[in-house]
């Protein structure tokens, strides 16, 4: 969904509509399969030039290659057919994650859901191949045409007929037409590339206010960014934080039918092709700050967002490092997809000097450093260290129980 509000031009850039015609849609896929064979953009061009392209459609076609490349991160295959504009493959769903908001809806029952803000269409792609009649939405008309094309080709690979983009205002769709809704409210200015982020809650489009009234109304999933203020979370809303191989990717909010009886906080955790999540009816309280153990844990991110870092300690029988840092550390080693562990090997000494000379001495010359608690810029340090050797390891930086600056030279489990 485009951003409401004071901005760039919607409108397509120079050599855009070229893509959207089949003679665009040949000379792309060519264009792709060069690159993939080892052609260079430059050859690539030139070659497009001489068979009678004119210079912006040249260069759309040569963008939207790149868009394609790094598009396969989060669609996989099926970026090779996708169109995409910059703003929409930054704002995009991960196709694991939006599966993940599609079975939801499925399991909830609901047969037919608006995407209220489409963008370049992942949403009513994932609600398309979970057997839900989507009814997509989209404010920037361009953006809304290249959906289309987005959703033509999952609907023709399925031999079902492709859902028609609406153009228009999310508030002015008409919810009598639909058993459940998914907004995901744009969070970057207006504009096709060089966006900027939008700092106020009150300047999405569709508004937060817009969202959290439809979830009155329906069961609705509200995509929102890893770092929402928490205030802003309604009390019947289930907040799910998502992350994808380490990364926090998305705070999801559920409403209605949609959120689980007696969950209010889940961190969903995809990592290697799997997922898996912790779940509570409210944020856990921390474990009790106990000494440094054998082993040290770094919760993944969701989790550290979800504040279920307590219930995790109690899996993993740990306790807290320090109080309020999210480090967790234990006498025992137990695997978990919800954290990093790393046992440890040494309590190294904070002063820098002495840090160099100790690592020197070890031959470490591959250092991975972590920090929590402490002003430290790691690339800085790990140049000041300057450090030679053939072995690696990671260093911890934090704080103790006591409150005082701990430097921990430890191996990834």
């Amino acid at each position: 969904m485009s951003a409401a509000g004071g901005r760039a031009s919607t409108e397509p850039l120079p050599g855009w509509e070229h893509l959207l015609g089949d003679a665009g849609i040949t000379a792309l896929r060519d264009v792709c399969a060069a690159l993939d064979s080892g052609a260079t953009s430059e050859r690539v061009g030139r070659e497009l030039r001489s068979a009678g392209h004119a210079p912006e459609a040249v260069a759309a076609l040569l963008t939207q290659a790149r868009l394609r490349e790094r598009a396969r991160a989060k669609f996989g295959d099926l970026a090779r057919e996708m169109l995409f504009t910059a703003a929409g493959l930054e704002q995009a769903t991960r196709i694991a994650v939006a599966n993940g908001h599609a079975a939801r809806f499925r399991d909830a029952g609901c047969t037919r859901v608006a995407d209220l803000g489409c963008g370049v269409g992942t949403e009513s792609i994932a609600l398309l191949t979970h057997g839900i009649a989507p009814a997509p939405v989209e404010l920037d008309p361009f953006t809304a045409r290249i959906a289309a094309h987005n959703l033509r080709l999952v609907a023709g690979a399925r031999g079902a007929p492709a859902p028609e983009v609406s153009i228009g205002d999310a508030a002015a769709f008409d919810l009598a037409q639909v058993d459940g809704a998914f907004l995901d409210p744009a969070r970057r200015t207006a504009g096709h590339s060089d966006t900027r982020r939008i700092a106020s809650p009150d300047d999405y489009s569709p508004s937060l206010h817009l969202a959290y009234a439809v979830g009155e109304r329906l069961p609705t999933g509200v995509k929102l960014g890893p770092g929402l203020d928490r205030e802003l979370i309604p009390d019947t809303a289930e907040a799910q934080w998502v992350s994808v191989d380490g990364q926090v990717v998305e705070t999801a909010l559920w409403f209605g039918a949609l959120a689980r009886p007696g969950v209010a906080r889940a961190a969903l955790v995809h990592r290697g092709g799997e997922q898996h999540e912790m779940t509570a009816a409210a944020d856990a309280p921390d474990v009790d700050v106990r000494s440094i153990g054998a082993y040290v844990y770094e919760p993944d991110g969701a989790v550290i967002r979800a504040r279920l870092i307590g219930a995790l300690g109690e899996r993993l029988q740990a306790g807290m490092l320090s109080p309020g840092i999210a480090y967790l550390t234990g006498d025992t080693y137990a695997e978990t997809p919800f954290a990093q562990a790393f046992r440890v090997v040494d309590a190294l000494p904070a002063r820098e000097k002495d840090l160099r000379r100790a690592l020197a001495a070890r031959g470490i010359g591959r250092l991975e450093i972590k920090k929590r608690g402490v002003d430290v810029d790691p690339a800085a340090l790990r140049k000041r260290l300057r450090l030679s050797g053939s072995q690696g390891a990671t260093l911890i930086l934090t704080r103790d129980a006591a409150g005082k600056h701990i430097t921990l030279l430890a191996e990834r489990c």
